[in-house]
């Protein structure tokens, strides 16, 4: 069982995203950021490939399109959506999943505590810190992570209590892009095939052809993993069970929030736009700022 001041401390820590609470005020004071070489591999891959449909979609399909509003209408939403997904990703990749503060669990703080007689709270030995309840610890990160989900290494960061929801949004925006872009291949392919190829592409039709496989491949392929993601995440923020609490098969000791409670405590308040913003909480005058101050931003490994 944990203390009164722990458990204390752990709901002041946790406060929704767009309330803007002291927790913002202490994340803009610093850039979160892993330094594990994976993880920063699988990032700028994610970034190229992204890019590499943008490419692809306006440069080989809509661009040398023949009705102008099909090019408007799928070049705004495509690329909007991309806008989305990217930003979605840097939001999980440079925020604070959750991370406990390390090496806290020294016997001065301990005694800080006044604990009574036979209260507990738990200590993580790996990184000397104590250990608030439904808190896993991290070896990539070397952090305990608060609701630690997994560690991912496409967006280079632990998926936890403040950053879960930009996960769940890249996730699906991911997904949107990407049957986006298999819808717009298959009609391409569709309408090349009745007209000559030179007449629908810019480019020669080789170099067309196989520009258009590979992004086929892609959306594929990333449509598959993002789908079962978004699907698995919304399951776990429903159920109030994330993954590492669901594979371990942990019995909760804590009141489950289910459904829409779990939704509002992960997002941020009662349902709106706001959901599907992942602009929203950032303070892009205050993080400037401090970075001026610090001349460059604060690396967190």
């Amino acid at each position: 069982m944990q203390s009164s001041g722990h458990r204390l401390r752990d709901v002041e820590q946790h406060q929704p995203l767009l309330s803007g609470g002291e927790e913002e005020v202490v994340a803009a004071d610093r850039v979160w950021f892993i330094q594990d070489s994976c993880g920063m591999v699988c990032a700028f891959m994610t970034w190229f490939l992204v890019m590499y449909a943008q490419f692809v979609v306006n440069f080989v399909m809509l661009l040398p399109s023949k009705s102008f509003w099909f090019s408007l209408i799928n070049g705004v939403a495509f690329n909007f959506l991309a806008v989305l997904a990217l930003t979605s990703h840097l939001r999980t990749m440079l925020s604070d999943p959750g991370a406990v503060p390390k090496g806290n669990a020294t016997k001065e703080y301990m005694e800080s505590l006044q604990l009574k007689p036979g209260e507990v709270i738990y200590k993580c030995p790996k990184c000397c810190s104590i250990k608030p309840e439904r808190a896993h610890h991290c070896s990539i990160c070397k952090r305990c992570i608060r609701k630690m989900d997994h560690h991912c290494p496409w967006v280079n960061n632990c998926v936890g209590e403040n950053n879960q929801r930009f996960f769940v949004l890249f996730t699906m925006y991911i997904a949107s892009i990407s049957l986006h872009a298999l819808c717009l291949s298959g009609f391409h392919f569709f309408t090349c095939v009745r007209v000559q190829w030179n007449e629908c592409s810019d480019f020669s039709p080789p170099v067309a052809v196989l520009l258009l496989i590979f992004l086929c491949l892609e959306a594929l392929l990333f449509l598959t993993f993002t789908a079962v993601m978004f699907g698995t995440q919304i399951h776990s923020i429903c159920n109030d069970e994330t993954e590492i609490e669901r594979l371990k098969n942990e019995k909760p000791t804590w009141e489950r929030r289910v459904r829409w409670e779990g939704m509002k405590a992960v997002f941020g308040g009662p349902p709106s736009l706001l959901w599907f913003n992942p602009f929203a909480g950032l303070r892009l005058q205050r993080l400037l700022m401090v970075r001026t101050r610090k001349s460059g931003a604060e690396f967190s490994v």
